[in-house]
């Protein structure tokens, strides 16, 4: 099954490394006409424009944008960029996230939970108003959440970080009810994938974190991102408000997180 996204305009936010890059490169490999990335660092943005040019050999096709995922007046603007640079938005995918607040709940330092639950739950809900606000309302599109399978179950460890996602998935299903009947809206649940922001779960022990998922294996960026272009494309359009787990069988066949 061929999945493309012809002539489409996407913004991935968090999208200069892991899953949000894999992404980019995805969307541009399945016809996508642009793409925007975001992230919070120049440096980071100017280099993963750069890497994704070179893996896709479309210059025309990729801009990055400089902003925090929960910041409103970069979510407003981000999307009015996409538009006046590209002529459309009509994809979005929720992917920035954060976990500086690792540990038991009973312990979590309050600055650091506060900033998890405002990247991983309220950053999601501006992008999707925003672009909801500008362009999908009167032309319709497809949002993807980037969430977790830890927002299904609890683990030890990423407790707040699980809370976010579960409060996203949630989002997902009310984003998918107020938005119908022209916006699908769905959400993408990975169980341990190798990036940056998961190192806390495999980094010391990368055998034994396979070992927990019944395919025995890490996911990888590109298994989610594969995922994510699916349900933005021509071979979805009569999905909305799902939770798709791409999780090595964690949540189906009996696999355990943390």
């Amino acid at each position: 099954m061929d999945a493309r996204v012809d002539d489409k305009v996407a913004i991935v936010t968090g999208g200069s490394r892991g899953i949000g890059l894999a992404t980019a490169v995805e969307l541009i490999s399945s016809g996508a006409r642009g793409v925007v990335i975001t992230s919070r660092k120049p440096d980071n943005v100017d280099a993963a424009v750069k890497e994704i040019t070179e893996l896709t050999r479309r210059p025309d096709a990729i801009h990055g944008i400089v902003a925090a995922a929960d910041d409103a007046d970069r979510a407003r603007d981000g999307v009015a960029e996409t538009i006046s640079h590209f002529g459309a938005c009509d994809i979005l995918i929720n992917n920035a996230g954060t976990n500086p607040a690792p540990g038991n709940l009973a312990d979590v330092d309050l600055g650091a939970l506060d900033k998890t639950w405002s990247v991983n739950q309220r950053g999601p809900i501006l992008w999707a108003a925003e672009a909801w606000n500008q362009y999908m309302a009167t032309h319709g599109g497809s949002i993807v959440n980037v969430a977790s399978v830890g927002g299904m179950q609890p683990a030890r460890v990423i407790g707040a970080y699980n809370i976010a996602k579960a409060a996203l998935i949630h989002t997902t299903r009310q984003l998918a009810l107020e938005m119908a009947p022209n916006v699908t809206v769905n959400c993408v649940a990975p169980a341990v994938v190798k990036t940056r922001i998961s190192r806390l779960l495999w980094e010391a022990d990368e055998q034994a974190a396979a070992d927990t998922h019944p395919l025995k294996r890490l996911g990888v960026p590109q298994d989610v991102a594969n995922a994510i272009v699916f349900l933005c494309s021509d071979k979805a359009t009569w999905i909305t408000g799902v939770t798709l787990p791409v999780d090595g069988g964690v949540t189906g066949a009996g696999g355990i997180l943390g």
